[in-house]
């Protein structure tokens, strides 16, 4: 082989190993910062590239995907002087390529400075219980203060979230003791609630059981006084068709008569201590006669009692 040969075999692989240093691939979600002679030059983004060699210099690929950034707890004084230890978790995106190579030195810590001091100018105006119950409040103010500083560096704050919020021990065992409390002062109104309604419907089942035997009393006593009229009024009319069939029929004496000592029979069996008999009957004829008058007389008023009946 002669030396041209040779001469052309190493200009081609050098030829080759520039073309191959001058390619660069970019990944999804991914970007690269070129830098012309320590100048920037330009952002490659997802694709295929060429650079300068000897000239250009990338930087290592920078991350556009949302990065989450777990900062340890930091102390944070309350308005009521409370010391408590917050630890946070940072949502972030990278927007812009340049400005964070060029924005902040260290931009994660730069974040997490900026975090622990907005963190503290903000609890430091709320007392120990507006910081435990409000922690949305406190969330967006953060996410407001960290998104506009964080800007000029090329990124942007999603979300911020308190992760942990610890008061002291002494706080959280009088904590734990209120809640407590709490809880038995709201088991007790549970406990008076539920007797309560349950003597409350005791009393509506007596009063309806006292209601309900009323008007069964109510009924039984009208029925029995229905029942006790139609007996009289059925007894009166059977009096008053006896009489008349009795007085239809035209009554021997001797029947007569039979008639009159069952009726002086009843009067003796009466509770009545005196009978009245009339002075001019002396024999039984007369007695039997002014008896046989007494029926006679005693047939229209028997209608009367009757029609009274009805």
């Amino acid at each position: 082989m002669s030396a041209w040969g040779i001469v052309l075999i190493v200009l081609g692989v050098l030829a080759l190993i520039i073309l191959c240093a001058s390619v660069r691939i970019v990944k999804q979600a991914t970007a690269v910062v070129v830098e012309r002679l320590g100048k920037y030059c330009k952002t490659l983004e997802t694709g295929i590239h060429l650079v300068i060699p000897f000239f250009d210099r990338t930087s290592k690929p920078i991350s556009l995907k949302e990065i989450v950034a777990d900062f340890n707890p930091q102390p944070v004084i309350t308005k009521d002087n409370v010391t408590m230890q917050i630890d946070t978790v940072v949502y972030f995106q990278i927007t812009d390529a340049k400005l964070y190579s060029y924005g902040v030195d260290q931009p994660i810590r730069a974040i997490e400075n900026l975090t622990a001091t907005t963190l503290r100018n903000i609890v430091g105006e709320l007392e120990l219980d507006q910081t435990l119950t409000s922690r949305d409040t406190v969330n967006t103010k953060m996410r407001t203060i960290l998104d506009e500083a964080t800007d000029p560096w090329g990124i942007k704050i999603n979300r911020v979230e308190l992760k942990n919020i610890l008061p002291p021990k002494d706080i959280r065992d009088a904590m734990e003791k209120q809640m407590r409390a709490e809880r038995e002062r709201r088991e007790q109104i549970l406990k008076a609630e539920g007797e309560k309604k349950s003597t409350i419907l005791v009393a509506e089942g007596e009063k309806a059981a006292k209601i309900l035997k009323a008007e069964a009393d109510k009924e039984a006593k009208i029925l029995a006084a229905e029942a006790e009229k139609a007996t009289k009024i059925a007894e009166a009319e059977g009096e008053s068709k006896a009489i008349d069939l009795i007085n239809k029929s035209n009554p021997v004496p001797a029947y007569v008569t039979l008639q009159g000592f069952e009726a002086l029979k009843k009067l003796a069996d009466g509770q009545s201590t005196k009978i009245i008999v009339p002075s001019e009957i002396q024999n039984v004829t007369g007695l039997l006669a002014s008896i046989t008058e007494t029926i006679k007389t005693d047939k229209p008023e028997g209608k009367k009692k009757s029609g009274k009946g009805e």
